[in-house]
């Protein structure tokens, strides 16, 4: 067991930073989950449905050690619990009033985080799953194509 996450029934090794860093290999994320006491795991099962109402075409897959949401084969954005928060990469760019929403939470230009003794927002966790999809879409809309012959 982790001394920095004694609660945790997978098999964690954790850096002094407190990040995971090694687990037994092909762990779902249901078992990811399952890994966490119930206060955890209510948090983690509900930002997870919340992601994947606001994405319904996504997937879902462990990478990077924590849990992936998929679109399209390929990740959109990715979640994860540790000793005191829940944290969510990436962020999106959006307009003044959603980055104003994001402020509070804000760790790093790329990651979220949510501290687990206040209540979480689901529903900006769900925004920033949305908007990071129409990001993705747009993406591929505005990329350019190619054309055949000479």
């Amino acid at each position: 067991m982790s001394p920095l996450l004694p609660w945790a029934s997978i098999d964690v090794s954790v850096a002094p930073s407190g990040y995971v860093t090694d687990y037994a290999e092909g762990v779902t994320v249901d078992e990811y989950i399952e890994g966490y006491p119930e206060e955890v795991r209510v948090v983690l099962e509900k930002i997870r449905a919340t992601i994947r109402q606001a994405v319904p075409r996504s997937s879902e897959k462990i990478s990077y050690k924590i849990p992936t949401v998929t679109l399209d084969g390929k990740y959109l954005v990715y979640y994860a619990a540790w000793k005191h928060h829940i944290a969510v990469y990436p962020v999106p760019a959006g307009d003044e009033a959603f980055e104003r929403e994001l402020a509070p939470y804000r760790e790093a230009k790329g990651t979220l985080r949510f501290p687990l003794a206040e209540p979480i927002p689901y529903g900006l966790i769900g925004r920033v799953a949305k908007q990071l999809a129409a990001a993705r879409t747009e993406g591929q809309r505005s990329a350019p194509t190619r054309r055949g012959g000479s």
